[in-house]
């Protein structure tokens, strides 16, 4: 997201002298036809803009040669200073309201998410809920979200008068929701966006708990260029919001390290990804990164193996997801991805083990995550009251927050500054890398030779998997 001008780049000098000129030649145009007045303001705006825009650059730093932005509001806290502080807490209510915008149980890759909220209100209410008043979740959401999302939320917040939302469960569904909160002056938490232009908005009632791309990629990145030594890599992902911002971040990233995907793939159908891994094939690069969704990046790693591929697999945190291991763990033994969760390392009594006695099956990380943006939203009421504005300040003021995926540590925008490790798969289950490396053999699997910095072979990803 460009966050300054700079008129001392060439190419942004020649596009304001290209739009003066056009302005002159409308002056010249419009002189035959008297229209002195109407021509004459266009020039002026022409000008002004080109002379505002000048005043506003900022010196290159010394050592750097980038230039200065007048204002990043990255560098600026988020704060709201409007009015609804000083509004009394309502005398009639007799249960605490709380928004929830994601599909219930039923959807098979995002079902686990709701039952990871429903186990956390029932713990706050077990807990004597507020002041004796239970939550309770209202949930809403569409299948076709850009279609009829934001109505959703929008019921939710002005027909049920939510305290506060959890949602969305990715970065698309989470820029519906902050449109609304925008206007209606109440927090949102989001368990599932990674995608930092959802902070970048400046709106003080954003908050995302998961580390967002521009952390994650990084580190893979880092990783990436050990494990290849050079060597050429591929892009394979889907085309949709989240798969492009986080290509986008890795290739940001990849300037510093000085690593770049020498080809990208995009595919939008069942076809084109086998077409799509036929090429990567033949490119013969060392190594491929995968980019979408835990449905899509499964399909993406099984057309891999079905086109024999054998190098080196990447991919993003969909890897850690329960509906991508369900599909791909064993196709996908020793890929490596950023690690936003491991199960149980909250020890035997939390989380994890409570949600497998319920369920019978690990929580993922969008689990985790929904789940303790629940328990810290209970929390801001608890220390705020029944008021919109104190629950966003009290969600500023409780961190750092210990939840089950990790420490909550909010930046200026309200995005979770934590860092992520990375991991990858074992026997199908997800472990951090480091673990991994250690208890592997030595010629056991993808996790020893990648630090010895070579390629993947059919043992690793192939026809039938491991």
């Amino acid at each position: 997201m460009p966050t300054h001008l700079n008129l001392n780049n060439t190419g942004q000098e020649r596009h304001a002298w290209f739009w003066a000129a056009c302005a002159v030649h409308t002056v010249s145009l419009r002189r035959a036809r008297g229209a002195w007045k109407s021509a004459a303001t266009g020039l002026a705006a022409c000008v002004g803009l080109v002379l505002c825009s000048a005043l506003t650059l900022g010196q290159a730093p010394a050592g750097r040669g980038g230039p200065v932005p007048f204002f990043d509001a990255r560098h600026r806290p988020t704060e709201y200073s409007g009015p609804g502080r000083g509004l009394p807490e309502p005398a009639d209510i007799r249960e605490v309201l709380v928004g929830y915008f994601g599909p219930t149980e039923s959807n098979p890759e995002l079902g686990d998410a709701w039952r990871a909220a429903q186990l956390a209100i029932e713990e706050l209410n077990q807990q004597g809920g507020y002041r004796g008043k239970p939550f309770r979740l209202v949930p809403g959401w569409s299948d076709q979200p850009w279609k009829d999302g934001a109505s959703q939320v929008t019921r939710m917040v002005y027909g049920h008068d939510v305290w506060a939302v959890v949602g969305g469960p990715d970065g698309a569904t989470t820029h519906l929701a902050e449109q609304v909160v925008a206007k209606a002056r109440l927090p949102l938490v989001s368990p599932g966006s990674t995608d930092r232009t959802a902070n970048l908005a400046n709106v003080p009632w954003m908050f995302s708990l998961l580390p967002g791309d521009h952390l994650q990629a990084p580190l893979l990145v880092e990783h990436v260029a050990a494990c290849l030594g050079g060597k050429a890599l591929a892009v394979l992902s889907v085309d949709d919001h989240d798969a492009r911002q986080f290509v986008a971040e890795f290739r940001r990233a990849g300037v510093r390290a000085r690593i770049q995907p020498t080809r990208q793939y995009v595919v939008a159908s069942a076809d084109t990804m086998a077409e799509a891994a036929a090429k990567v094939v033949q490119a013969e690069v060392a190594g491929v990164l995968v980019v979408g969704g835990p449905a899509a990046s499964a399909a993406m790693v099984a057309a891999l193996c079905q086109a024999g591929y054998r190098g080196a697999v990447f991919g993003t945190a969909a890897f850690g997801r329960r509906p991508f291991l369900g599909q791909a763990a064993e196709r996908a033994e020793g890929a490596v991805f950023p690690l936003l969760y491991f199960p149980g390392s909250e020890g035997q009594n939390g989380f994890a083990p409570r949600f497998q006695k319920r369920w019978g099956y690990e929580p993922d990380y969008l689990a985790a995550a929904t789940y303790d943006a629940v328990h810290l939203l209970g929390a801001a009421v608890r220390r705020a009251g029944l008021n919109r504005a104190r629950i966003g300040d009290a969600l500023w003021a409780l961190a750092p927050w210990q939840g089950v995926c990790g420490t909550v540590r909010w930046d200026k925008l309200g995005s979770n500054s934590r860092t992520p490790a990375l991991g990858t798969i074992r026997a199908g289950r997800v472990v951090p890398l480091d673990a991994a490396t250690r208890s592997a053999p030595p010629s056991a699997n993808f996790n020893s030779r990648s630090q010895s910095v070579r390629p993947r072979d059919r043992r690793a990803v192939g026809p039938g998997g491991g």
